[in-house]
């Protein structure tokens, strides 16, 4: 890299309402569920479901789920997202901006306020470690479509899912380990469902992602695209690294929307079934999200502890997200510092 280069990193999550009142959940979701990435269905079907069946009912009922876990300073994702970029900023002593793909604080302003500090070479970062249309890959093409209009002459580099990534392992087994060590019964790895046909359509090949049987122990350069084989691969390695015989952890996928197929098994039927299987001391972890946010804290902390609970279990603990654990701080900024070498 030209030595007289003016580098600037920018950190991308998915994003949050202003409030949990149901007019700003609403705008929130009307851009969310509108990013054909998401729901990837034509645009006509899209905006029918979104304006007929989903934004007339759903932003009442998401905004009392986020108020049961806002805080005084606001959503847990944004302000935990603003704090990993301050503490990475004295780290590496660059331009750091936080953004998220859908709300505030908006991918534009954060690329213009870079734009305007001289960055020339830009390090995006998508804060999901895993690679789904539906999360990374819609964070790296806004970007690149923002970056095209407001700086063009910005060299973009983008930071790869870093699902199997030693470092990011370490880093929760870090926040893991306490609970861990108190030889729970089970531990269930839950990560973001996505639909199957998402995963279909990141495959290159179109012939090997859940159609192949097996296909994810198996090698294929799909799979550099593959959600269910990427977070397969990141349970295994924590499941690893934290000494889990195969017996003791098992892998679900939550906050399914809709009814068309989605990756199974899914958390909310796994959490009312484990009691049953003689599972009373569950620890449950969420690496696909890097911010403790909606999916985690209510999703999975209340509703997911209520179904388990409710079962029969007698203990429920839930690990939080990386957050600021400083072995996180360490990973992001040993990613710059290579990028910058």
């Amino acid at each position: 890299m030209n030595e007289s280069a003016t580098r600037g990193v920018l950190l991308v999550n998915v994003g949050s309402p202003d409030s949990p009142e149901p007019g700003d959940v609403r705008r929130y979701l009307a851009e969310f569920l509108d990013d054909p990435r998401v729901i990837d269905i034509p645009a006509v079907w899209r905006k029918l479901l979104l304006h007929l069946f989903i934004l007339p009912f759903r932003p009442r009922r998401s905004g009392e789920a986020y108020r049961k876990i806002w805080t005084d300073e606001g959503s847990p994702l944004v302000v935990t997202s603003a704090q990993v970029a301050d503490l990475l900023r004295a780290r590496v002593e660059i331009p750091v901006e936080v953004a998220m793909r859908y709300g505030r604080p908006s991918l534009s302003s954060a690329v213009q306020a870079l734009v305007e500090g001289g960055v020339d070479h830009l390090l995006l970062i998508p804060l999901f470690p895993h690679y789904a249309m539906s999360s990374y890959e819609t964070a790296v093409e806004r970007t690149r479509e923002v970056v095209a209009e407001l700086g063009p002459e910005v060299d973009l580099h983008v930071q790869p899912p870093f699902y199997d990534d030693p470092a990011y392992i370490e880093a929760l087994y870090a926040v893991a380990r306490p609970a861990l060590e108190t030889g729970p019964d089970r531990v269930l790895f839950s990560f973001h469902g996505v639909p199957e046909r998402q995963v279909r359509k990141t495959d290159p090949s179109g012939a090997f992602c859940l159609q192949v049987e097996g296909c994810c122990d198996l090698t294929h350069a799909a799979q550099a695209f593959c959600y269910r084989h990427q977070v397969l691969a990141t349970a295994s390695a924590l499941a690893a690294r934290a000494g889990l015989a195969p017996q003791q952890w098992s892998v679900a996928f939550q906050s399914r929307l809709g009814r068309t197929p989605w990756l199974g098994p899914f958390a909310a039927e796994v959490l009312r079934d484990l009691p049953g299987e003689g599972v009373r001391d569950l620890v449950v972890v969420c690496p696909s999200f890097v911010a403790d946010c909606l999916e985690t804290l209510e999703e999975m902390g209340i509703r997911g502890r209520e179904a388990f609970l409710g079962a029969g279990g007698e203990r429920f603990t839930l690990v939080p997200c990386l957050n600021t654990e400083p072995r996180w701080i360490a990973f992001l900024e040993n990613r710059v510092r290579a990028w910058m070498a």
